[in-house]
């Protein structure tokens, strides 16, 4: 049995739009928490390295990037599966960030799911000692508020275009 949270939302806009929005623009409305940081440093900028084998990364202020994951699946604009890791993840601890995005009529259905936490052990730093289904709640809330923020940004742009 794996360990996920799941967590979907619409948005106004194609699911091209909602790709490239997703993948090209994270920095524009990624927000750090300090609960689920990926190093004990200040918190830096993400972008992805797009395609197969690119990479989700974070560039930290001093300008050192630590790579969060490697993109196994870049398939715009249906889905992208990119691997997620902290910096104090052991080499056997990992876990996998899967988004589709699903055209719902006029409106794209976003849906994340970041599977793998089983791996990470309740003792570990990165759970911060809650037991699986508090910290597993808390890690949805924050993918939804993530979610939030990337549908505010895409209905920002949009009205930029008319």
């Amino acid at each position: 049995m794996t360990s996920r949270v799941m967590v979907a939302l619409r948005v106004a806009a194609s699911p091209e739009r909602a790709f490239e929005a997703f993948t090209c623009e994270i920095a524009a409305w990624w927000s750090p928490n300090a609960l689920f940081r990926f190093t004990p440093r200040d918190p830096g900028v993400l972008s992805f390295e797009p395609g197969e084998g690119g990479r989700l990364v974070e560039t930290l202020p001093s300008g050192k990037v630590f790579e969060i994951g490697r993109i196994s699946v870049w398939a715009p604009p249906t889905r992208l599966v990119f691997g997620w890791r902290q910096a104090t993840f052991a080499p056997d601890q990992a876990t996998e960030v899967e988004v589709r995005f699903e055209s719902v009529g006029a409106e794209t259905r976003v849906t994340v799911e970041h599977s793998g936490w089983e791996s990470v052990p309740t003792t570990h730093v990165a759970k911060h000692g809650f037991p699986n289904a508090f910290f597993l709640q808390r890690h949805g809330e924050w993918w939804l508020s993530l979610l939030e923020a990337f549908k505010v940004r895409v209905i920002e742009d949009r009205s930029g275009e008319e």
